[in-house]
């Protein structure tokens, strides 16, 4: 992997994590770290011995959004800030890498995610938070509406109610309540929250990555598409999924009675 500034990132038996490492600014988003988080996932999703991810922030924060420090000569500008831009050049394109990517990705969200760090968490397939964790819907506070795929995720979350709440009030989300109102599927104390994901990672590493990544853009279609829809693009993707060798691999342990050896092709 290459040296980063702004991340980390670790591989180990399957599993690559993926670390926000600015944590004197909360892991808030420069121009860096997004130019060097889109390669880092453009790396892990070319390494076929990477078969998970996970996505954490150092120190006390998973992420705070976007570093506003970062925008100081665009707000000094009389005109108003064109954030559009902003969005389609540099958030939106690693929201849909994200999305789109096969292998699946696993939130450790350790502290704060707030504004767009809260999208790229809930961007992820899966979240375990730690009972320090928070969620705040911070864009109101500044008079922006939830941008990186917020107003997207959180609904389909929370449903659309909860998720007007939290945009409109910009009110923290505790890691508890998170749990409750289904933002977030498990949650650990602090100290063992990064053995937690891993070994949920590494469970995921050793089952089979081509259906993990057919399942995953299903789930991602069934909000759009009509039921007889869904069901051909059912039928289209297990005839995919049969092709590939651990479907074979499957079949065969079951008929051999012992474990299945999965190799994600």
């Amino acid at each position: 992997m290459s040296h980063y500034e702004t991340i980390t990132v670790s591989t180990s038996e399957g599993v690559s994590i993926i670390t926000l490492n600015r944590p004197d600014s909360l892991n808030a988003f420069n121009e860096t770290m997004k130019t060097e988080l889109m390669d880092a996932l453009k790396a892990v999703g070319r390494d076929a011995e990477v078969r998970s991810v996970v996505l954490t922030g150092a120190g006390r924060a998973f992420c705070s959004g976007q570093d506003l420090a970062d925008l100081k000569d665009l707000y000094a500008r009389p005109d108003p800030p064109e954030l559009g831009g902003m969005l389609r050049a540099k958030y939106n394109p690693l929201i849909q890498r994200m999305r789109e990517m096969e292998k699946p990705i696993l939130a450790a969200v350790n502290g704060v995610a707030a504004g767009a760090g809260a999208s790229f968490a809930m961007a992820c397939d899966m979240r375990i938070a730690s009972e320090k964790a928070s969620f705040i819907q911070s864009f109101i506070n500044v008079g922006l509406i939830p941008d990186c795929g917020g107003t997207f995720f959180l609904p389909r979350l929370v449903g659309l109610g909860k998720a007007m709440e939290m945009c409109t009030t910009g009110e923290k989300v505790g890691a508890e309540e998170a749990l409750k109102i289904g933002l977030v599927n498990q949650v650990v104390a602090a100290e063992m929250l990064m053995e937690t994901v891993t070994a949920v990672a590494r469970k995921l590493a050793t089952l089979p990555t081509k259906a993990i990544g057919l399942t995953k853009r299903l789930l991602n279609q069934s909000f759009t598409n009509d039921l007889a829809a869904q069901l051909e693009q059912e039928a289209f993707a297990q005839t995919t999924a049969a092709a590939s060798r651990d479907h074979r691999e499957g079949v065969q342990a079951f008929l051999e009675k012992r474990p299945p050896r999965f190799t994600g092709r």
